[in-house]
């Protein structure tokens, strides 16, 4: 697993500051006042940095804009970069300062000079975050080495707030290792042995073979993997922080640890992308994680089922009946809408078993989201307004991109099967939304349910503001966001 880059706190100290050979990084307001340790950066390098920033600031410059000054007279330093935010700055501005310089710190050692800005913990968090990269199977040694420290006025307290912060990001990687590890590689076995390592976080970690999810009647969710040499498996992550007795939060994930799309095969153009296809059980790993870390004082479960969809002499065929837990029955028209058929069936068994609070699915489920959407936002649909809007709103506080899609009767009634209770996809017209309305029929009622499809958002072939190109990890701040607003207590 990729670890975090090291972090460590101190006092402002001139003389660090001047002997530090790697790269500096400070915050300047908008306006061109400096602050404690700015100032001092300015004392060494002659007024060089002020000149610098005067002559930006006249010019006129935006919070979030960054200078470099390279070799500085009277310093050490390779550059100082120099970030232009506010004192007051939101989370999500000095998140993404901080991203600028983790982005810029390359092979050197980093020195945060953050002074008293108040945001400074997120400004760590936005450089730790940029600051990945999934090296697991390169040969070179080019890697970025080195660590992060932060200088600040009171390093105590700027540590106690990035903690949590950390734990998050700590848990944004999983997610990132898991959705960029090739398929060979992450097999479902190799997939559930990762999340049973969680146990020594304190998760309660259990493994569920083949032949106990067919004691269980997930014959839907064994469907899609028998055309495959790996076992199917489903896996149980309990975080129980919170108080006995009190229903936990159900997230669930799809895990397609590689889709083909089985008879109804892709085409090869792009087919090495669906490594990513177990994005929604990453990312569910990846918040189990984080909550483990930061001791998150709520009741939370993660439900993910492990299938890889081949074809085969024995995998699944268009026209096919098979039967889910719940007891319903589905006509196979397309074999390539197979995670539809992994999450009903552990949807019903986080039901039946756990009796939720509420539950939220994650899945690379559709390209149509991609077409409606792009790789701005994933779709969020929902049966519950107050979920669905406390998960906007944290999904806004995080700056993850989201957007809320409808649901209703015209669709469901695209399902109808001639020979069975439904079909599995609905026709070509609304394909994320019909996919959405699939998993509704397997949600109870009064059960505050999300769907999200994360098609377009979880992996993308550009970087990003806070990753670099591949896996974003997308989901894991927001949701870790959602647990804290809605379900720790005190």
């Amino acid at each position: 697993m990729t670890t975090l880059t090291e972090v460590t706190f101190s006092e402002t100290d001139i003389e660090r500051l001047a002997g530090h050979e790697g790269r500096i990084g400070i915050i300047v307001a908008p306006e061109g006042q400096l602050d404690v340790a700015a100032r001092r950066v300015n004392r060494l390098s002659k007024g060089a940095l002020k000149r610098a920033v005067d002559a930006r600031v006249e010019k006129g410059v935006k919070e979030g804009e960054n200078l470099t000054l390279t070799y500085p007279a009277g310093m050490a330093s390779e550059a100082v970069d120099v970030l232009f935010l506010a004192r007051n700055a939101a989370e999500g501005a000095a998140r993404n300062a901080g991203a600028v310089l983790g982005a810029q710190r390359g092979k050197a050692d980093l020195l945060l000079a953050v002074g008293s800005l108040r945001r400074s913990a997120y400004v760590v968090q936005g450089a730790v975050l940029r600051d990945y990269q999934f090296r697991d199977h390169k040969t070179s040694d080019d890697a970025a080495e080195g660590a992060i420290e932060v200088m600040c006025n009171d390093p105590e307290s700027v540590e106690t707030a990035a903690a949590p912060l950390l734990a998050v990001a700590d848990g944004t990687f999983m997610t990132r290792d898991l959705v960029n590890e090739p398929a060979n590689i992450l097999t479902t076995t190799e997939f559930a042995d990762r999340l049973a390592e969680m146990n020594a976080l304190g998760l309660k970690v259990e493994v569920l073979e083949e032949n106990q999810l067919e004691e269980l009647g997930m014959r839907t969710l064994l469907a899609v993997g028998q055309g495959s040499a790996s076992p199917s498996k489903v896996v149980v992550m309990q975080w129980n922080g919170g108080a006995d007795g009190d229903a936990p939060l159900a997230l669930i994930g799809k895990g397609v640890v590689f889709d083909t799309g089985g008879i109804s095969l892709k085409p090869a153009g792009g087919m090495e992308d669906m490594t990513m296809d177990m994005g929604g059980a990453g990312t569910v790993a990846g918040v189990m994680r984080a909550l483990a870390l930061r001791k998150a004082k709520a009741n939370v479960v993660g439900i993910v089922g492990l299938v890889e969809n081949m074809p085969s002499g024995t995998a699944i065929r268009p026209g096919d009946v098979v039967h889910t837990m719940k007891g319903d029955t589905v006509e196979i028209l397309n074999t390539d809408a197979e995670g539809r058929l992994v999450l009903c069936d552990v949807m019903w068994y986080a039901q039946e078993r756990f009796e939720p609070a509420g539950m939220i699915d994650l899945a690379t489920l559709t390209g149509a989201i991609i077409i409606g959407l792009g790789h701005e936002n994933a779709g969020v649909f929902s049966n519950d307004d107050g979920l669905c809007n406390a998960f906007l709103k944290a999904a806004s506080s995080e700056e993850e991109g989201a957007w809320r899609m409808p649901l209703g009767q015209a669709y469901d009634d695209m399902l109808k099967s001639p020979i069975a209770d439904m079909k599995n996809i609905g026709g070509r017209p609304a394909g994320s939304i019909t996919a959405a309305q699939y998993l509704l029929r397997f949600v109870k009622k009064d059960m505050p349910w999300i769907h999200l499809d994360i098609a377009g958002v979880a992996s993308l072939k550009t970087s990003t503001k806070l990753a670099p190109k591949g896996a974003t990890g997308w989901g894991v701040r927001a949701l870790d966001r959602l647990v804290a607003d809605m379900f720790e207590k005190g």
